[in-house]
């Protein structure tokens, strides 16, 4: 899955597996933009990135702004010569809370980040890679959007349902300009953001899952690889689940 030569930005990849999507893709060659609300964060990422001899650059964005994203977009171009060739949208938050107790301004902000920052990303390299006549647009869902979500609040599981019908409709429109538009649902992934679920809960997600294991940030990123490489040319509007068979049907 050769990458070499291609620029690809990844939002949300501060930790876990926007920095495990960052890292195995700048090892496949391509250069990196790892963007972050948390700076520090990314610029660690950009450190491992560059340790394992990569090319990248950190930058400061917040998803839900039209304006930040338009910034680093901008950024991107400046320093790796006019071409985002690869869009992996991986920034979200997660937020578990009854639905009765669920506040307006808690439902606006997963949704904006979750949702529309996917929407605003794309918005802003669809003229790039038009103009390019190539692309590949990963998106990352989560299981619970297939499923309902156990332990996930209705926001979360609505901002990810419509990522998941957001990948189809974006497939369908830009297809014909060469842009490859897939999505990866993720298994329960141990990042260090599941440590308010209930106890034995991993017990119990482990001992339904046929592989007998949570997912690993690393399985999600080769996936993420193998989509945004041309290995993957004729897969489009598609969104792999990377469960473990835990909802195979």
């Amino acid at each position: 899955m050769e990458l070499a030569g291609q620029t690809a930005i990844v939002t949300g990849a501060a930790k876990g597996i926007g920095r495990a999507i960052a890292r195995r893709l700048a090892q496949g060659g391509a250069r990196i933009v790892a963007g972050d609300i948390n700076l520090s964060g990314v610029e660690e990422t950009i450190a491992l990135v560059q340790k394992d001899g990569g090319e990248a650059l950190a930058v400061y964005v917040d998803v839900a702004s039209a304006e930040s994203v338009a910034e680093m977009v901008e950024s991107t171009l400046d320093r790796f010569g006019k071409r985002v060739d690869i869009l992996v949208n991986n920034a979200a938050v997660w937020h578990l809370v009854p639905t009765e107790e669920l506040t307006e301004a808690d439902w606006d902000r997963v949704v904006d980040i979750n949702l529309k920052g996917v929407f605003l990303c794309c918005r802003a390299v669809i003229p790039i890679m038009k103009r390019q006549g190539r692309g590949h647009i990963v998106n990352i869902a989560s299981q619970a959007a297939r499923h309902g979500g156990i332990f996930s609040g209705v926001h979360y599981v609505a901002s990810k349902g419509g990522v998941l019908a957001m990948t189809k409709k974006l497939a369908k429109e830009l297809g014909q300009y060469g842009i490859v538009v897939n999505g990866v649902n993720p298994g329960t992934c141990d990042t260090g953001i599941l440590t308010d679920l209930p106890a034995g809960f991993m017990e119990g997600v482990i001992k339904n899952t046929p592989l007998g294991r949570l997912a690993e940030p690393e399985d999600i990123s080769d996936t993420v690889a193998f989509l945004a490489s041309d290995a993957a040319r004729f897969v489009h509007g598609e969104t792999i689940e990377v469960n473990g068979g835990l909802l195979c049907d």
